[in-house]
C-alpha cells in the first residue's frame, strides 16, 4: 500500500496519514481567537517568552476541539504472493507484511495452508491510515491508498471504540475515498472553503503515525500549487510532521476547520523531512459529495496522450515562449482521432480557458460530461485553429494504466538495414521501416517512420535515452520515413537559426517527443 513517485512517498502501511479533527459540527466552540495574551503572562513573574502577533500560545484547545472526529483506519488484506517481500525505494529497510501463520491463534481464518478447493491460501496484511468523520451519521475521509485493497476495515475512534467499516466510494483520480459507519451523533468536522489561509500561517494535523492514533502536530502552510505528478490536484505544502500513517487525515487551520487531506510526502530517507503534501478542501469537498450522492466520479475523455511542451520544445519549433501540452499519441477511433486532432498538434485553450501544462489541459477535459462537446485550440504549423471534440468517459487511473506500456522495444542483434551505410544525423543511423523491420520490432500497426539502427552515445541523441530499436516519426513538424528527409528536416532546423529539432519517438506502443540539439 505504500509506494513511492519520484521521491513521493504515498501509503499506509504503518502509518502516513494525518488526522486532524474539529467538532464543528456537533456543537463544541471554536479556540477564542481573541484570546488576551497578557492576561496569560501576568501569571507568573518569570520571563516568558511571548509568540509574534497572530502565532497561538498552544495548540491544545484546537486538538480538544477537533481530535473527536479524527479516527486511525486499520485494514486487512491479502498478501500479493509476488509482493511477499518488496524493498520500498528510499528506505533502509524491507516491508514486509504482517501475517498470520498457520496455527498461530489456534483458528481457521487467516492461515496459511490451502483453501477448501485445495487452492494455496493467500496470508494476510495489515496496514493503517486516518481519517476523519465530516457528517454525524458516521460518513469518514481518507485516502483512497489506504482503502482500496482492504478486505476489512475498522475503524477506532478517540473513546477506543472500534467499528467496522464499509467503502462508500473511491476516486483513484484524487486520491480520495469515502467510508461509512453504523451509527448516530458522531462527531465530525468540515471542509473550508472560502477562508483560505495564507502561505506561513500556522496549521495542525491529527492522526496515526506508524500507528501511534491521536497523534498531533503542527507547522505552517508553506506553498498552494504545487504539482507532484498527480493529474487532478494542485497540493497544498505543508511542513507540518507526517509519516506513514498519517495519509486520509485532516490538516486544520487555527479555528479547527479542515483546510486539506494529508496524501503524501517528499522524503529521501522515508521519515518526515518537514515537506508534506495535501488535497485542498475544495477538491476533497466536491469529490468526497460526489462519492457519497452516487459512489463514483466520471470525468471527460479525449482519447490522446499528451505531454507539457517545454521550453526547449517550443523553441526548436521556432514558437519561444509559447506553453501548451503537445499531442503525442492519438486512441484509434477515439475522441481526438475522429475530430481529426493530430500528432503534434500543441492545445493551448480548452473552452476558451488557456492551458500551460499537460495536467492543465487533463483537468479542463475532465470537467467535461459524456457527450459534450470540446472546443480545443491548437497549434499546428504554426497557425492556431479550433478542433471541436466530442467527450467520451475517462477509463480509471488503472485502465490507463494497464495500457501505458513504457517497456523496451525489441531489437535483434542482427545487422542493420539497407541504410545502415548512409552517413549518421545527430549521431543517429537510420533505415527504412519496412516490413522486416517491423517483424524484428513486433509493430503491427500502421505506423509509419524511420529505425533507429545505432546511436552515438556522446551525442545529444543519446543523452536524451534515444536507443537502438526506436522509431521516429516526425522531425520538425514533418513525417519522415526515410533517413533523407530526417536529415532535411535537421537542416531545415538549422537553417532557421533554431538550437533543437522536436522529434517524435515511437517505442513499445507509445510516441513520445524530444528536442534534439542540432549544432554543438
Amino acid at each position: 500500500m505504500t509506494s513511492k513517485k519520484n521521491g513521493y512517498l504515498w501509503g499506509a502501511i504503518a502509518g502516513v496519514s494525518i488526522a486532524t479533527a474539529a467538532v464543528a459540527g456537533a456543537g463544541v466552540g471554536r479556540p477564542d481567537a481573541t484570546l488576551d495574551r497578557s492576561m496569560l503572562l501576568k501569571a507568573s513573574t518569570a520571563p516568558i517568552f511571548a509568540p509574534p502577533p497572530g502565532a497561538p500560545l498552544s495548540f491544545a484547545d484546537i486538538f480538544e476541539q477537533v481530535s473527536p472526529a479524527v479516527v486511525s483506519i486499520n485494514v486487512t488484506s491479502k498478501v500479493d504472493a509476488a509482493s511477499l517481500r518488496r524493498q520500498i525505494p528510499g528506505l533502509p529497510f524491507d516491508i514486509v507484511p504482517r501475517s498470520q501463520p498457520d496455527g498461530a491463534d489456534g483458528e481457521d481464518g487467516d492461515k496459511g495452508g490451502t483453501t477448501e478447493k485445495g487452492q494455496p491460501r493467500l496470508p494476510t496484511q495489515q496496514s493503517s491510515g486516518s481519517g476523519f468523520f465530516i457528517s454525524s451519521d458516521g460518513y469518514i475521509v481518507t485516502n483512497n491508498h489506504v482503502v482500496e485493497n482492504a478486505d476489512e476495515i475498522k475503524v477506532v475512534l478517540k473513546d477506543e471504540r472500534e467499528l467496522d467499516a464499509v467503502v462508500v466510494g473511491r476516486d483513484e483520480g484524487t486520491d480520495l475515498a469515502v467510508l461509512k459507519v453504523k451509527g448516530d451523533k458522531f462527531p465530525f468536522v468540515n471542509f473550508e472553503n472560502s477562508a483560505k489561509p495564507r502561505v506561513g500561517d500556522w496549521v495542525i494535523t491529527v492522526g496515526n503515525p506508524f500507528g501511534l492514533g491521536g497523534t498531533a502536530t503542527a507547522g505552517i502552510i508553506s506553498a498552494y500549487g504545487r504539482d507532484i505528478g498527480e493529474t487532478f490536484v494542485d497540493y497544498i505544502q505543508i511542513d507540518a510532521p507526517i509519516n506513514r500513517g498519517n495519509s486520509g487525515g485532516p490538516t486544520f487551520d487555527v479555528y479547527g476547520r479542515v483546510i486539506g487531506v494529508n496524501t503524501a510526502i517528499f522524503s529521501p530517507s522515508g521519515g518526515s523531512v518537514g515537506i508534506g503534501f495535501a488535497i485542498p478542501a475544495d477538491v476533497a469537498d466536491a469529490i468526497t459529495k460526489q462519492l457519497i450522492a452516487g459512489g463514483k466520479i466520471t470525468r471527460g475523455y479525449i482519447g490522446a496522450s499528451i505531454q507539457n511542451f517545454t521550453t526547449e520544445m517550443a523553441e526548436a519549433q521556432g514558437m519561444s515562449g509559447q506553453k501548451g501540452a503537445i499531442v503525442a499519441d492519438l486512441v484509434p477511433g477515439g475522441p481526438s482521432a475522429k475530430a481529426g486532432l493530430v500528432p503534434g498538434d500543441v492545445v493551448v485553450a480548452v473552452n476558451g480557458v488557456t492551458v500551460k501544462t499537460s495536467s492543465e489541459l487533463t483537468r479542463e477535459v475532465a470537467k467535461a460530461q459524456a457527450g459534450d462537446t470540446l472546443h480545443v485550440e491548437v497549434l499546428r504549423d504554426g497557425k492556431r485553429k479550433t478542433v471541436d471534440i466530442r467527450s467520451g468517459v475517462r477509463p480509471t487511473e488503472k485502465e490507463l494504466a494497464a495500457n501505458d506500456n513504457t517497456g523496451s522495444p525489441r531489437s535483434s542483434g542482427g545487422t542493420a538495414g539497407p541504410s545502415a551505410s548512409l552517413p549518421a544525423v545527430l549521431g543517429l543511423k537510420l533505415s527504412p521501416l519496412d516490413e522486416a523491420a517491423r517483424t524484428r520490432l513486433n509493430i503491427d500497426t500502421p505506423l509509419r517512420g524511420v529505425v533507429v539502427d545505432s546511436v552515438d552515445q556522446s551525442s545529444d541523441a543519446a543523452q536524451r535515452g534515444l536507443r537502438k530499436g526506436d522509431v521516429i516519426t516526425v522531425a520538425g513538424g514533418r513525417p519522415v520515413t526515410t533517413a533523407s528527409e530526417f536529415s532535411s528536416a535537421v537542416e531545415a532546423a538549422k537553417k532557421g537559426g533554431r538550437p533543437s529539432i522536436l522529434i517524435g519517438v515511437y517505442r513499445a506502443g507509445r510516441t513520445t517527443f524530444l528536442p534534439i540539439k542540432v549544432s554543438g
